[in-house]
């Protein structure tokens, strides 16, 4: 029970810290992977998953997910929280989640596209798109990333820990 404790608050600060930044911290990342290491050295991994299963989970994450950063797509946070991701619910488990995931995202995108062209709710379209450079006190552009994608997948896993494991 603790184990889960833990892996809901990691996946609440990823949630709102990816949609308030548009970036997930390393701090974060391998907080979340050393708590997850732990609870399975420590028997209290709360999928009941096993190391290999764990592993798998962690480089299918991270290295499915390098290809869309490798295009530009995707920030490096949202690949590395993938990859934490993993360790916690296993090779299995990521697919549903993923797909979830991808869902949210579009939607996200969609909604935003469809704000940004609309002329009565602009101010909608700039919550969607995150901090602009100016607000973080970067005097470079930085490149934007408007869908959180780490926060959707954290809320999938969220769903899935509630609903998906019932099953």
């Amino acid at each position: 029970m603790t184990a889960n404790i833990a892996l809901l608050l990691w996946l609440l600060f990823a949630t709102v810290y990816d949609f308030r930044q548009r970036r997930v911290p390393n701090w974060l990342v391998l907080a979340g992977a050393a708590v997850a290491l732990a609870a399975l050295a420590l028997g209290m991994q709360p999928f009941g998953i096993v190391w290999t299963q764990a592993l798998l989970g962690a480089g299918a994450g991270f290295g499915f997910l390098l290809l869309f950063y490798a295009f530009g797509l995707m920030g490096a946070g949202d690949v590395k929280f993938a990859g934490a991701l993993g360790l916690w619910v296993g090779l299995t488990a990521l697919a549903p989640i993923w797909i979830v995931a991808s869902l949210l995202a579009g939607a996200h995108g969609a909604l935003w596209y469809v704000l940004q062209r609309w002329p009565l709710f602009p101010r909608l379209a700039l919550i969607l798109s995150g901090p602009t450079s100016e607000a973080n006190g970067s005097a470079t552009p930085r490149r934007a990333r408007f869908i959180p994608y780490a926060a959707y997948l954290a809320m999938a896993t969220a769903a899935w820990m509630v609903w998906g494991r019932q099953s």
